[in-house]
């Protein structure tokens, strides 16, 4: 007997190679079988997925979920995680080696989501979202209590995230990444290294973005990421509609790349990626509670731009979420990418960059029950990128269950997308 059957879903694991009609049988928060033909007298309870894409719990490589320590822009990790149909979500730099450990105990482990983090190599970590440039230099980085975080929390945490934009870059050069690089190769941990301005150049001095890309390139190695390369913004992946040659060259490398949407994403920038051949290895939402409160005009241009700083943010006004980890799924549909491209991106893919693939990403007998199911349908769908600009696609998505250690979950987060919301 088992305690839950998932019945009559089209199971999709890249991790595997399974894509067809199956069963999943889950026993004390466990899968136990995969089969084709399991009896519904089998199990205490069953869960119709018939019509249903039945995936790997999904997996948000790029999420701010720092709670009260990071201001307003950190948001709730069940809010983000199995309430939006996403088992697991990496916090990306809201944790620093100074508050981890307030990070394990009130953030990662009351939470029903599988909670991870890459560790800010700043002091700092990620106070309201990385707001203040000053706390951001290579004299707030401590590559000796980076390396002592890492040995209390070697589970915890899955990487060291950076920026290497012009705004910093202007005032500190390529020092705050290197020094980055140093912890990275202490711990043997990878860099996720924000690309894409960040902060108001020093001074308004301009800072020569081909000169910045090609010192980044050389100082990374095989496994660490690029963040946003479908970024609007200067710094990233295109410049003039074309993709910089030693960006081309990081790829051949084995350097990796997570989407991290948030309100970076440019569809133009996006087609032009893909035009290079480039597809991203991962896809992180980077939502965060400046980009959910999109009629806050809060910081959504993804940059902090003291003059544009309202005198004090509204706490009032109601999430309006544009776009969460199944939208933007879509989105990667829209662009080109096929189907189990994408559900790699978000399972198997997602759990390499993390080094978690032996636990993480796939349906196989003996695996932590983490399970999505998501309703796909067809239709001639419009969306709109960070910068309010509409393209078209053919497919959407909405999660109809979570699975999270064998316990079930109903979509039920105010910060998916008002249309999900409605169709649930």
């Amino acid at each position: 007997m088992f305690e839950t059957i998932i019945k009559g879903g089209r199971v999709l694991d890249p991790a595997t190679g399974h894509d067809g009609i199956a069963d999943i049988a889950v026993n004390r928060g466990k899968i136990v079988a995969i089969d084709k033909n399991l009896s519904a007298k089998q199990g205490k309870k069953i869960v119709d997925a018939k019509g249903h894409l039945v995936l790997p719990g999904l997996i948000d490589t790029h999420g701010h979920i720092f709670e009260h320590v990071s201001g307003e822009f950190g948001l709730n990790p069940d809010a983000v995680g199995v309430y939006s149909g996403v088992t697991s979500v990496c916090d990306q730099g809201g944790p620093s080696p100074l508050t981890v450990g307030g990070f394990k105990k009130f953030i990662a482990e009351p939470a029903r989501t599988d909670v991870r983090c890459f560790l800010s190599s700043y002091l700092a970590g990620g106070l309201y979202g990385h707001k203040y440039v000053d706390l951001y230099g290579p004299v707030g980085i401590d590559v000796g209590a980076i390396e002592q975080s890492y040995a209390e929390n070697p589970d915890l945490i899955c990487g060291l995230k950076i920026h290497a934009e012009p705004g910093g870059y202007s005032r500190w050069g390529m020092k705050s990444l290197k020094k980055a690089k140093k912890a990275s190769k202490a711990t043997g941990l990878p860099l996720y290294i924000h690309l894409g301005t960040l902060w108001p150049e020093k001074n308004g001095k301009a800072v020569d973005v081909k000169k910045l890309v090609k010192e980044i390139v050389p100082l990374l190695g095989e496994g660490d990421i690029l963040a946003h390369p479908f970024t609007r913004h200067d710094g990233g992946f295109v410049s003039r509609g074309k993709v910089h040659p030693v960006l081309l060259e990081a790829v051949n490398r084995g350097i990796k790349l997570d989407v991290g949407r948030g309100s970076h994403f440019s569809y133009e920038n996006a087609v032009a990626v893909m035009e290079a051949g480039i597809i991203p290895d991962t896809l992180g939402a980077d939502l965060h509670g400046y980009n959910a409160r999109a009629e806050s005009a809060y910081n959504v241009n993804g940059q902090f731009r003291p003059e544009e700083e309202p005198a004090e943010v509204d706490d009032s006004v109601p999430f309006s979420p544009t776009f969460s980890l199944v939208h933007c799924m879509a989105e990667m549909m829209a662009i080109g990418i096929p189907l189990a491209q994408v559900v790699a991106m978000v399972t198997s893919n997602a759990s390499a960059m993390m080094g978690k693939s032996d636990s993480m990403g796939s349906l196989q007998p003996g695996r932590t029950a983490d399970i999505s199911i998501l309703k796909m349908t067809s239709g001639r769908y419009t969306f709109a990128d960070g910068a309010g600009v509409n393209f078209r696609g053919t497919r959407r998505f909405t999660p109809v269950t979570t699975m999270r250690k064998g316990r079930l979950y109903e979509p039920v987060s105010d910060l998916l997308p008002a249309w999900i919301r409605q169709a649930a």
